[in-house]
């Protein structure tokens, strides 16, 4: 047999071997997600981790602000490594936000939701760009609506110092609404002394808890 047609056999035979392999691999991960229905969310929760923080970051008590019943936000303070740097804070503390609620009937916003985004112009003004499942996904109705906006106003004017206002933007643009109610073409108001009280409620204010 020749040389040359010895040397391609070989390639094509671990080219073959490696395609083997991979499909093996392939198999047992699709496997495993049938198996294990989490481990998906759970994977995107480790990334969004990886990429939002650093070694440097200060272990810090954060005030996170979450459903406290079907009309109302609360503050629960959760134990977190937070940077300094304002818009790095930002986006660590919307995340928590996003994907550690304590419990599914706490969470304000979608599942799916990734924030894409976090900016702070000289003026102080905030903008969160969130992907489109913020509204897609975000059950419609005024209460809804209002809970998910108020637990990213507070949950940032509570952990990110120097804020004056907040533009919320949906995959890089701005909409009309959030899901057919609440008015997202305007600025929001963050007032950094609602630090000072207890909770920033969608309705009655509540006594701050304790995520364990």
């Amino acid at each position: 047999m020749p040389r040359n047609l010895k040397i391609t056999l070989a390639i094509l035979s671990v080219a073959v071997l490696i395609g083997l392999i991979s499909l093996r691999s392939l198999h047992r991960r699709i496997t495993g997600l049938k198996e294990n229905p989490t481990s998906e969310e759970q994977a995107r929760r480790e990334l969004l981790a990886t990429t939002t923080s650093a070694p440097t970051d200060a272990r810090t008590q954060a005030r996170i602000f979450w459903a406290a019943g079907p009309d109302r936000i609360a503050p629960v303070q959760v134990a977190l490594a937070l940077s300094a740097d304002p818009v790095k804070r930002g986006k660590q503390v919307l995340n928590e936000l996003i994907t550690d609620a304590p419990a599914a009937d706490q969470r304000t916003l979608p599942a799916d939701a990734v924030v894409l985004g976090f900016y702070i112009l000289p003026d102080g003004t905030a903008i969160a760009d969130f992907s489109e499942a913020l509204a897609s996904e975000m059950p419609s109705g005024i209460l809804s609506e209002q809970m998910a906006v108020d637990s990213i106003k507070s949950t940032l004017e509570n952990n990110v110092p120097g804020l004056s206002r907040l533009k919320i933007l949906i995959h890089g643009q701005e909409v009309e609404t959030l899901a057919g109610h609440v008015d997202l073409t305007g600025f929001f108001d963050l007032n950094p002394l609602s630090a000072q009280t207890p909770s920033a409620p969608a309705g009655n204010p509540t006594p701050s808890g304790t995520k364990k």
